[in-house]
């Protein structure tokens, strides 16, 4: 699949890949600072932002989304950088092509599947979707108005304000999601899925995790697992910040990865 992207700066290529719900629009500004020392790609993955919408969406598909884009690119190794589902993107990624990667940072997310080990975010999800399923833009003529829909399903603002980054309007002035929502409903179980922890063991080059300390999606029970899979990996906390770590504390985000590539 061709996926869509934005590059910025010049050298050692580095490409970050968003998370649920997300797109490179999110990443356009740290993209920028890293480009101080790095040629930065940022992707939208399937059926997110620009790139083209499919019936299917799983890691498999994903990471060779991925691959597909590094060949033609000529990418031939890559500082990966993934946050949430795109974190998961990498780390599968990781698995299967690991000669293509010189640094792997994992933004705000486990290897473990959280369909089984994670309800609370499953049904987190299963909601937000629902609501975005069933919102219907007939008639609706400002952004607002979607707002004040979606707040009766989302009561927190600063989900739904993330959310509404994937409105699209026409040129007749309707309204739709740019995120295929159909298929990510459909397909939520399997980007909830994880690696096995028991089978897979990645040494292969430097790992970084970083976890906010607000967040709950790296868990007590995870950090076993990161280092079962990843057993030299780095694991760090970002002060004061949720699962959206990037947009709440850039600088630190920022400042820890640079250290951790740059060292």
């Amino acid at each position: 699949m061709k996926l869509f992207f934005r590059k910025y700066g010049e050298g050692p290529a580095l490409i970050i890949i968003h998370g649920l719900y997300g797109s490179s629009d999110n990443w356009v500004s740290i993209g920028r600072m890293l480009a101080k020392n790095f040629e930065v790609f940022i992707i939208d993955q399937r059926n997110h932002g620009q790139s083209p919408h499919s019936v299917d969406h799983n890691y498999q598909l994903l990471k060779e989304d991925l691959k597909e884009f590094m060949d033609e690119h000529e990418i031939e190794k890559a500082v990966i950088i993934g946050h949430s589902m795109g974190g998961k993107t990498a780390m599968f990624f990781a698995v299967d092509y690991p000669e293509k990667i010189s640094h792997l940072v994992i933004a705000d997310i486990s290897p473990k599947s959280y369909e089984q080990t994670n309800a609370m975010q499953l049904r987190a999800h299963t909601a937000i979707l629902n609501a975005m399923h069933k919102l219907d833009f007939y008639g609706i003529n400002s952004r607002q108005e979607i707002d004040d829909i979606l707040s009766k399903s989302i009561p927190e603002f600063r989900i739904r304000q993330f959310l509404l980054k994937n409105i699209k309007r026409s040129r007749s002035n309707e309204y739709s999601w740019s995120l295929n929502v159909k298929t990510i409903k459909t397909e939520l179980p399997s980007i909830m899925k994880g690696l096995d922890e028991n089978q897979i063991k990645i040494t292969g080059f430097p790992v970084l995790f970083l976890k906010g300390e607000n967040s709950e999606y790296i868990q007590k029970d995870d950090i076993e697992a990161i280092y079962k899979i990843f057993p030299y990996a780095d694991i760090e906390t970002i002060p004061n910040a949720g699962h959206w770590l990037h947009a709440e504390q850039p600088k630190i985000f920022l400042k820890k990865i640079e250290d951790f590539i740059l060292q």
